[in-house]
């Protein structure tokens, strides 16, 4: 019975210093993939990267063309291109350098089509290089001046704002504004359509009002 314990202790010690070296195996990847994070250049410090690495491609490419020449650009190491981003199925750098993409296509130096090819504007054909933080900056005051135009067009709170009108009230509104002579045409055309037959109108008196007269079958 002795020797069943000491081996079942024994067994238990090794079970735990394993998961105790496993768990900390886990934490030292997670802690070096976290130093790793913080070295991947930022979106801003990879925006004139794109505009240089599609220069290289001929003025065009894919994404992964993209990223993959801004890796030879700026001789990233294979440990800060595997940073993945979460659980996004994409790396740290990917993520970067889609945002990158963004503020530049929203500047005007580089736009993308439905396939997912990018390519550099005129505008950006003719700029040797940008000011990655100038662009970002650029780009946050458009978006600021866009929201606050946006703002200026809506009614300012406390104005009144007419209800909107109904279907009816349009047709009521089309009816008032109508000639006489053109509403008896059309009571005579609804008239017709609402199965009345030898539909007439009458001399007009003149005092706006409809004289007329129709025929209509009823079954019974």
């Amino acid at each position: 019975m002795r020797l069943l314990t000491d081996s079942h202790t024994l067994s238990t010690v090794t079970e735990d210093g394993l998961r105790s070296s496993l768990t900390g195996a886990r934490w030292s990847r997670h802690n070096s993939m976290m130093r790793a994070k913080k070295t991947v250049p930022k979106f801003d410090e990879l925006i004139d990267p794109t505009i240089q690495a599609l220069k290289r491609l001929g003025g065009s490419g894919s994404i992964d063309e993209i990223v993959l020449e801004i890796v030879k650009l700026l001789d990233l190491p294979q440990e800060l291109t595997e940073v993945p981003h979460g659980n996004t199925g994409r790396t740290e750098l990917e993520y970067r350098s889609a945002w990158a993409r963004t503020y530049l296509r929203n500047a005007g130096y580089i736009e993308n089509s439905d396939r997912g090819v990018w390519a550099l504007t005129p505008k950006g054909t003719q700029t040797p290089s940008v000011d990655g933080r100038q662009v970002a900056r650029d780009v946050a005051r458009q978006q600021q001046a866009a929201r606050e135009a946006a703002e200026a067009a809506t009614a300012p709170i406390g104005t009144p704002v007419e209800p909107p009108t109904t279907w009816q009230d349009r047709l009521l509104a089309v009816l008032r504004s109508m000639d006489p002579s053109a509403f008896e045409r059309l009571c005579q055309r609804l008239m017709r359509e609402s199965g009345f037959i030898e539909v007439e109108v009458t001399k007009r008196t003149g005092d706006g009002g409809i004289d007329g007269y129709g025929t209509i079958r009823i079954s019974g």
